[in-house]
């Protein structure tokens, strides 16, 4: 272990702005451990971006639903890098439908994804951040947009606005932040897929800088949470462009 070297772990660290966030940390000096659900070959294609620029990063998979799988991550993290300080739970799954018509199997499947796994991450991010470190949390706009068939995605990530402050408070006294950052419509291979370019665009359009985020925005304040801003706690930053 390199003295003082500060370590990330990122779930759903392979793909889409959870692979920026994993880089951009890399690229603040961080070692980074990158938590992904099945796509072995996008996680190691991450690693091996990180470790190109002269970065540190490992690569495990685990179902963020799992707490024993989960704790064995945690456990072979602290084993390699020495100890972790902070944790982005980007990891989550998105299903769209009516009310009226919704798939209580697929609300489960969200429910474990985007409820239970992020318990489960930052339950082991409660017990094993050091002093000094930061637990970042993904929500999303939609919240506040109510947009027709997001109902079960916008609650399932309702919860996390709700467990992000008291984490906060439960953490008193370690020097440790919580939060979560509320991304906008963002141009991912996993957003813009079977969106026509009429839909994009009026998407882009909603917020007054007239365009789609990037998953750089996104892991700029990131960045800022896990680093520099110790004074933002307990806190949802909606990172939008002024959406809503």
């Amino acid at each position: 272990m390199t003295e003082n070297l500060r370590v990330a772990v990122v779930t759903g660290g392979s793909r889409g702005i959870g692979q920026v966030v994993a880089e951009r940390l890399a690229a603040d000096g961080l070692a980074v451990a990158i938590v992904y659900a099945s796509n072995k070959e996008a996680a190691d294609a991450t690693v091996a971006a990180i470790t190109g620029n002269g970065g540190r990063a490992l690569a495990r998979s685990a179902d963020i639903g799992d707490e024993a799988a989960m704790s064995a991550v945690f456990d072979d993290v602290e084993a390699e890098f020495g100890g972790i300080d902070v944790v982005v739970n980007s990891a989550g799954i998105m299903h769209l439908q009516p009310v009226a018509e919704l798939d209580l199997a697929a609300l489960d499947r969200m429910h474990r994804t985007n409820i239970r796994g992020a318990f489960v991450v930052n339950q082991q991010a409660a017990r094993r951040v050091r002093t000094g470190g930061a637990i970042i949390n993904f929500s999303t706009s939609v919240k506040k947009l109510a947009l027709p068939t997001y109902a079960a995605y916008a609650a399932s990530k309702g919860a996390i606005d709700a467990l992000v402050p008291v984490l906060a408070k439960e953490l008193r006294g370690r020097d440790v932040t919580v939060n979560a950052v509320a991304p906008g419509p963002t141009a991912t291979d996993l957003f813009l897929e079977g969106k026509d370019e009429a839909t994009v665009t009026a998407m882009a359009n909603m917020n007054p800088m007239q365009r789609l985020g990037t998953p750089a925005d996104i892991a700029e304040v990131v960045s800022f949470l896990a680093g520099p801003g110790r004074w933002v706690n307990g806190q949802t930053v909606y990172v939008n462009g002024g959406m809503v």
